[in-house]
């Protein structure tokens, strides 16, 4: 269990490096690591988790907090949120605080929109990747088409999308 920890800390960490845009934008990269390379949860429990913490309120890395905790139970969870959180949090600390310290506004505010459009880009290419791989059924395409369709032309609120999606996925439609 201790060199299953090790290889956590050691693996999320690195994994936090790349993080930019948060954790949504490295789903499928982490999906592969979790599922495909370190065999700690299988695809299903991946997409539980990632439900589970689009569902609840904070912060987006909940998922690597549960995939932790299927790990190594309360001290996987712990490690894996420390993991992920502490290569980040130092460099863009030091990397906002040089932003920042720049004279020239333009080249400033330039850098933070570029950060921004990537931030996006990222977004939107891991939920592709990811509706690729979890997606097995029509239905599932068709639920995914459906979610998008809706989020771009209302404004429901995403609860009301994930609560169909649960019912779709109790009556066996998903």
């Amino acid at each position: 269990m201790i060199s299953s920890l090790i290889s956590l800390f050691l693996k999320f960490s690195a994994f936090s490096l790349l993080a930019f845009g948060g954790i949504n934008a490295l789903l499928p990269v982490l999906y592969d690591l979790s599922v495909n390379q370190e065999h700690w949860i299988n695809a299903q429990t991946f997409s539980d988790y990632f439900a589970i913490a689009q569902a609840a309120p904070g912060p987006n890395l909940m998922t690597v907090t549960l995939i932790g905790w299927n790990v190594g139970g309360v001290l996987g969870a712990v490690i894996a949120t420390f993991a992920i959180s502490w290569p980040s949090s130092i460099m863009i600390y030091f990397l906002q605080k040089s932003i920042l310290g720049m004279q020239d506004k333009e080249k400033q505010q330039a850098i933070q929109f570029a950060a921004g459009a990537l931030a996006v880009g990222l977004v939107l290419s891991a939920a592709w990747q990811i509706s690729l791989q979890i997606n097995n059924s029509m239905a599932a395409y068709l639920l995914t088409a459906s979610t998008i369709a809706i989020t771009f032309f209302t404004r429901w609120h995403p609860i009301y999308l994930i609560a169909i999606g649960a019912a779709l996925g109790i009556l066996g439609f998903i």
